[in-house]
């Protein structure tokens, strides 16, 4: 099981300092928790990961149910031996894919509104069925992406995978709504989450440890009325899930409403957010950890995240540049190589390239995130 321990309290904002303790180790919290879909963070081992003062990880279960499947990794010892990772582990339930393969994929928006302009309205109503899979009250049926299969994933269906792999901490079930809900689908589907949390509760095994996921898009009432269930739905933890609106400042506004309602005592976990500079703002909320694919995303593109700006090694003007890509960062990568080399790796496409580049932008996000647990010790945030 988990402990969670609150260690300080800013008098500035909601920030905190705590510590998760887990099977597999204690987390300082806040905490930047890389994303290991298929039990990798793309690029590199897990033993270059730990270089990068990674702390958890989190495997998505939907997609190590298509690969290799729970019973192999189960087979070989649960996902930290499967992996060789000696740390905490967190599992997805699949619930973002109901989203990212649905009615995000049909209408090409993400989470924030914002990050994809051009849309608009409320296309999403009573009745409305994403096209490539469909959302009932049991679950979701889904295809096979290899052979076109069905594949259904229900709440029990879920816990069940989660529980094969064996992480530390896993999620309940959820509907993650697209941000061009109306509020009557919204209200659905958050009844539909709600029915899906108690259903992975009651089939809980005493391991792992389960964290509630809180959904409402971005209705108010329905975001209070979720955390609220959540708080008190009998987990060890809290998801904040789902849609944020059209705007960062829409996101600043569900955090401010559910926060408050959940209790103090326990994790809470923003899914799919982190860009940096919503960091600061997201942990001054009152937010423990929260995952991001934007370090390796953007590495396997040529992008380098430094203390100036983003750097794209893609360019030609950084190949005669023999400095570090950032002369303030102690990791293994500006302690070996420069600019110059590693542009040239990206502008040859060299798989080694943005290996080098996720070792950087990795370690980069967690010093980033362990400066902040500084400025909440000394009372500056």
């Amino acid at each position: 099981m988990i402990e969670f321990r609150l260690l300080k309290k800013s008098k500035r904002s909601r920030a905190r300092l705590g510590a998760l303790k887990t099977p597999h180790g204690v987390v300082e919290t806040p905490a930047f928790v890389p994303v290991a879909t298929l039990a990798n963070v793309k690029t590199l081992s897990s033993d270059e990961v730990l270089q990068t003062k990674t702390q958890i990880l989190i495997a998505n279960a939907y997609h190590l149910h298509l690969k290799p499947g729970e019973g192999v990794v189960k087979q070989a010892g649960g996902l930290h031996r499967f992996m060789h990772w000696p740390k905490p582990l967190m599992t997805d339930s699949g619930g973002f894919q109901v989203f990212s393969l649905g009615f995000g994929k049909d209408l090409g928006v993400g989470k924030i509104l914002k990050y994809f302009p051009g849309r608009s309205g409320e296309s999403v109503r009573l009745g409305s069925q994403p096209q490539h899979l469909k959302i009932t009250d049991e679950g979701v049926l889904f295809r096979s992406p290899f052979d076109g299969q069905p594949v259904f994933l229900g709440p029990k269906e879920s816990i069940r995978i989660q529980a094969a792999l064996g992480a530390d901490i896993m999620f309940t079930f959820d509907e993650c709504t697209p941000p061009l809900s109306t509020l009557a689908y919204a209200k659905q589907a958050l009844a539909r989450t709600h029915r899906w949390a108690q259903a992975c509760v009651d089939a809980k095994p005493s391991r792992p440890a389960l964290f509630g996921v809180v959904q409402g898009s971005r209705f108010k009432a329905l975001r209070i009325a979720s955390a609220r269930f959540i708080n008190a739905v009998g987990v060890e933890g809290f998801g904040i899930g789902g849609d944020l609106g059209s705007s960062k400042q829409a996101m600043q506004n569900i955090l401010g409403w559910v926060m408050p309602e959940l209790d103090e005592r326990k994790p809470r976990h923003l899914l799919g957010i982190g860009y940096l500079e919503d960091i600061e703002l997201i942990v001054k909320q009152g937010i423990d950890l929260f995952d991001c694919t934007l370090p390796t995303h953007s590495a396997r593109r040529g992008l380098a995240l430094t203390s100036r700006g983003r750097l794209d090694l893609g360019k030609q003007q950084w190949l005669r540049d023999h400095t570090p890509l950032d002369a303030g960062c102690a990791c293994p990568v500006c302690e070996r190589y420069t600019r110059s080399y590693l542009s040239h790796l990206t502008r040859a496409k060299e798989m080694t390239g943005m290996k080098l580049l996720t070792m950087h932008n990795v370690f980069f996000f967690n010093t980033f995130v362990e400066r902040i647990r500084v400025k909440i010790k000394q009372g500056k945030l």
